[in-house]
């Protein structure tokens, strides 16, 4: 055997002689391909929540709006592509701009290599961005769930795409003034989720609640999702496509920190999924399903930006927390009136909040130093002014999307409509917006059971 393989071999080395003298890769160029292997399968997994978010959006709605949500989805993921690769991904990463945006990388036309000390191909980088900012456009669908037109999605996926989400990218990851300022938001607890549920809360403010959400005394009816198992399965494929979310963030495997990040981000998340079924269990007398799923989904958003800063110890309080304040959160905005068809505000937005705050609790000095961004917590020695930098972070990014959003979604209105008609609610936007249904052998039942 051993004679066979240097024969073959010497055979080789005589047919191609310029193997025997080519010039191996070097370390930084192993590194560099490493890198981008291991982006782009976090990026694919990123990718892939957006079959999460079509689960849960559906699951969580009705069965007459189910095709409606699916295709949706796609195509506002499509648009949105096109939109950040012509303009979004120059405002948030160009580097020409200034504190406030970036300026260049307009229509980016990537190199086709990468160079040997790039560290990670532009390509890989550019396709991880996409997904992040079309994973937010996706969260502020929630606002928008079972009451919008579809034209408002086509608008709306074009500012938000294209302006909002990365003026608020490069605020904090472009080398923006909070990122001066020293903000700690690793993967994206107020870039992505915040960002998301402020839009979301613009949206359903203007559009009002659904029909028969609430009565005329204020009380409040349960409108119930066509499929449990939907939203269930959708918080799995969510959970999986988070790893590719935070620890994918690192952005490199040579030290091996990504394992690091996804060991706080898995067991986050399992403490907000125990604590939201533990807090439902204790108020309502049964235990919630679908506030546990959200207390899943909680503490993976409140994780997001602590993961890379904070001890396991930490990581747990932050997930546990998180499971609690999504229970008290869902209950706070229908008491506001605010109809919530996914909970996104709770989930996304008030998980978010906290989970950018908690850095400048737990953040410790040794993990902001290896993270390259920001100070200790107040509980290691930090002081308050890392908590200020996380609270004022969240203020203004938090005002800024809702405001401008408001504005945008309000000219839509005004212009061409937002809502749909009293009677396409009731029929269902599968048909209304698209003359099809989700569930085509159901309306065939149903016409059946009309002509009988």
């Amino acid at each position: 055997m051993v004679k066979k393989m240097i024969l073959t071999v010497g055979a080789l080395l005589l047919l191609f002689p310029a193997m025997a003298f080519a010039d191996a890769p070097s370390t930084a160029m192993l590194n560099t391909g490493l890198n981008s292997l291991w982006v782009m399968l976090a990026a694919i997994l990123v990718i892939l929540m957006q079959g999460g978010f079509i689960l849960l959006e559906a699951g969580s709605t009705r069965m007459k709006n189910a095709g409606h949500v699916a295709g949706k989805t796609i195509f506002t993921f499509g648009l949105g592509s096109l939109i950040y690769w012509a303009v979004g991904y120059g405002i948030a990463f160009g580097e020409n701009g200034n504190l406030l945006y970036g300026l260049g990388k307009f229509f980016y036309n990537p190199p086709v290599l990468y160079s040997e000390d790039a560290g990670l191909s532009d390509s890989v980088f550019f396709i991880f961005q996409l997904a992040f900012a079309t994973i937010s456009l996706s969260i502020a669908w929630g606002g928008f769930a079972e009451r919008a037109k579809l034209s408002s999605y086509l608008i709306f996926t074009i500012v938000f795409v294209g302006v909002i989400y990365p003026m608020v990218a490069h605020w904090i990851w472009g080398g923006g003034w909070l990122a001066e300022d020293g903000a700690q938001d690793f993967a994206g607890s107020t870039v992505v989720h915040l960002s998301g549920a402020a839009a979301a809360l613009a949206a359903t403010i203007l559009l009002k609640p659904r029909i028969g959400k609430f009565n005329k005394d204020g009380s409040s009816n349960q409108i119930l999702g066509h499929n449990q198992v939907y939203t269930t399965l959708a918080v799995l494929f969510l959970w999986v496509g988070w790893f590719g979310f935070n620890a994918g963030s690192t952005v490199a495997i040579e030290t091996g920190f990504f394992g690091y990040v996804a060991f706080n981000t898995q067991i986050a998340a399992a403490a907000g999924a125990v604590a939201a079924m533990l807090i439902s269990w204790a108020f309502l007398g049964k235990s919630d399903i679908t506030t546990m799923l959200n207390g899943g989904l909680a503490g993976l958003v409140a994780i997001t930006a602590s993961c890379a800063f904070v001890e396991p110890w930490a990581a747990v309080v932050i997930g546990l927390l998180a499971g609690v304040l999504v229970f008290f959160s869902q209950k706070f905005f229908e008491k506001m009136k605010i109809d919530d068809p996914i909970f996104a505000l709770s989930v996304h937005g008030a998980a978010g909040v906290w989970g950018t705050l908690a850095n400048g609790l737990f953040a410790t000095p040794e993990l902001a130093e290896t993270a390259g961004v920001g100070k200790a917590g107040l509980f290691y020695g930090g002081g308050l002014e890392q908590l200020w930098v996380q609270f004022l972070s969240v203020v203004v990014c938090g005002l800024f999307v809702f405001i401008v959003s408001f504005a945008v979604l309000y000219v839509i209105k005004k212009a061409a409509g937002f809502r749909v008609t009293e009677e396409q609610e009731i029929i269902g936007l599968d048909l209304s917006e698209h003359g099809a249904y989700g569930y085509p052998e159901q309306m065939k039942k149903a016409q059946q059971n009309l002509n009988a």
